[in-house]
């Protein structure tokens, strides 16, 4: 089941993460982030700072959201986490983008 946009919530200090929300269609809040990592992978870049993590989820977010819908459709987790093992070739091969 596709998710539809939410809302930016923003960058946790702490875990490392940026934080987002979808919905379900029958609009139900559905919590999201996604690391620090994962996000530098899909920018092909590394280490950005946290002030600017905004600006780069914000540039990435169709990607981003693309992949916590194949995610919540293959593992039905909440809340929704993506890492760097759902963008490249793992063991498992759980790869989705």
């Amino acid at each position: 089941m596709p998710l539809i946009r939410g809302d930016v919530v923003g960058y946790d200090f702490e875990k490392m993460t940026f934080r987002f929300t979808m919905l379900t269609p029958e609009a139900k809040t559905i919590d999201c982030e996604i690391s620090s990592t994962a996000m530098d992978f899909l920018a092909r870049s590394r280490g950005t700072p946290p002030s600017g993590r905004e600006l780069q989820f914000l540039s990435l977010r169709d990607q981003i959201e693309l992949l916590a819908s194949a995610i919540f459709d293959k593992e039905r987790l909440l809340p929704i986490r993506v890492f760097t093992k759902h963008l490249g070739n793992t063991k498992k091969g759980n790869r989705l983008w």
